[in-house]
């Protein structure tokens, strides 16, 4: 069984092509029964973000299958062929699984180790489930994708170093206040980056949230998305005093808060130390206020020199999820490999004991009147030949299932020996030479004898 995958992320095309190639979750079980009935698809299921769509397909012949998927996306898109050719990647067998490994470890996000994209594989793999569209092989592929990225971010910790501002305020928060837990903020100004930075301080304990901004309705907006409370901008030193941490984001082209404020606010609070995260560009609060007693003043420098001490430690990180992928990709590879001999095998073996039965009784009624010891002499001799003359090629085909040429093999003896194999097809020795060079051009130049095959797997 073939796997292979056609897709588009954040790298290959731009929004407005993403856009049109993604499935949303509510129609995702109805688009996976029209993608099923194409010719050629035994099993399929889709991955669709923000940021990428992924079609996963088990098919039975490369060509057919490849050519489903393209008739597919144009119908779901209504963008020609020849145009969705040009922002998408495929890849087949061997490189489709790393792929998938890579993808559900957070190796091929945008932000690298981010963990959001292992739950949305799992939740693709659970709507296929549901719209019976995976087979034996797309299930097990999927299962140890998901387990191998649990494996690498609980071995690496790739995903426990924040490498985007909002999180790295909240690691800088921690570092300077310990536990959230109860603590309060105030955000001035109501944009994104306020948004986001509240966001992940609530999530991390932050119990009470306080909104300013010279808007006041979008104030109010933002307050009710944490259940808080909405001041008007003049009264925004008022409230400061309440707050633990003080997020400021505005479009201000000037100082909104400045040290004569600030030491006003700390005459009020007694000596309690105050946290101020300035993430706007150009910057929000002067500088001068890290100077006055019990400030403990971050800018955007600050954030982004802890994003990237991060960032690197989430690069060596991933070299070390890379071992981790290689160790499941052969395992996996192993179990499709044995998956495809055995019937072989089987079919071998079978055809063995055919031929033997039919010799012997041939000989049987040649001889005429044989006694009991004499017939079990002979069955046991016919037996002996049978078993030596298949030993080899049954140890071997087993030894060559875990190689890279291992279905070449199991096809070749498919052939030699004219095998029947129930729910495999052989239809030649392999593709055509322009065929090859069709896939070799799909997946990179890469291509191996398993992925260039011309099997299918009937079901």
């Amino acid at each position: 069984m073939l796997i292979a995958v056609i897709g588009v992320n954040h790298r290959t095309a731009p929004l407005e092509v993403r856009e049109k190639l993604a499935f949303p979750e509510w129609g995702t079980s109805e688009w996976l029964n029209k993608l099923l009935a194409y010719p050629g698809i035994d099993g399929c299921t889709i991955v669709s973000t923000c940021n990428r769509t992924e079609i996963y397909v088990a098919p039975m012949e490369l060509d057919m299958g490849m050519s489903s998927v393209w008739s597919f996306l144009s119908e779901k898109s209504g963008l020609d062929i020849s145009e969705i050719k040009n922002y998408t990647f495929c890849h087949t067998l061997y490189d489709a699984i790393r792929h998938l490994f890579r993808v559900v470890s957070g190796l091929d996000s945008m932000i690298l180790g981010e963990t959001q994209i292992l739950g949305q594989v799992k939740k693709a793999y659970e709507m296929a489930l549901e719209a019976k569209s995976t087979n034996v092989v797309l299930n097990t592929l999927f299962q140890q994708a998901i387990t191998t990225g649990k494996r690498v971010r609980t071995e690496t910790g790739i995903d426990q170093n924040p490498v985007s501002i909002p999180y790295a305020a909240v690691e800088l928060a921690k570092q300077s206040l310990g536990s959230l837990d109860g603590r309060s903020v105030l955000v001035v100004g109501a944009g994104e980056m306020s948004e986001l930075t509240a966001v992940n301080l609530v999530a991390n304990g932050v119990s009470s949230v306080i909104v300013s901004n010279r808007s006041y309705d979008r104030a109010v907006q933002l307050a009710e998305k944490f259940a808080g409370k909405a001041v008007k901008f003049d009264s925004l030193f008022q409230y400061m005093n309440q707050a633990d941490i003080v997020i400021s984001s505005t479009a201000a082209r000037h100082y909104v808060i400045k040290p004569e404020e600030i030491e006003s606010v700390m005459l009020q609070r007694a000596g309690k130390p105050i946290m101020m995260i300035d993430i706007a560009v150009p910057r929000d609060i002067d500088p001068l206020v890290r100077k006055i007693p019990g400030v403990n003043l971050f800018d955007v420098d600050h954030l982004q020199n802890v994003v990237d001490a991060n960032l690197e430690e989430r690069r060596r990180a991933a070299v070390e999820a890379e071992g981790i992928i290689e160790e499941e990709l052969n395992e996996f590879m192993c179990w499709l490999s044995t998956r495809f001999v055995v019937p072989t095998i089987t079919a071998l073996k079978k055809l063995g004991e055919e031929i033997k039965q039919r010799e012997l009784h041939r000989a049987f009624n040649r001889l005429g009147d044989l006694n009991e010891r004499e017939r079990k002499i002979i069955s046991s001799l016919a037996s002996s030949i049978v078993n030596q003359l298949l030993h080899n090629p049954v140890i071997n085909l087993k030894q060559y299932a875990l190689s890279p040429e291992g279905h070449l093999y199991t096809e070749i003896t498919q052939n030699i020996f004219n095998l029947e194999v129930k729910g495999q097809h052989c239809k030649d020795k392999g593709l055509a030479p322009e065929q090859r060079k069709k896939v070799a051009s799909c997946s990179g130049g890469h291509v191996s004898w398993e992925q260039t095959t011309n099997y299918r797997e009937v079901p």
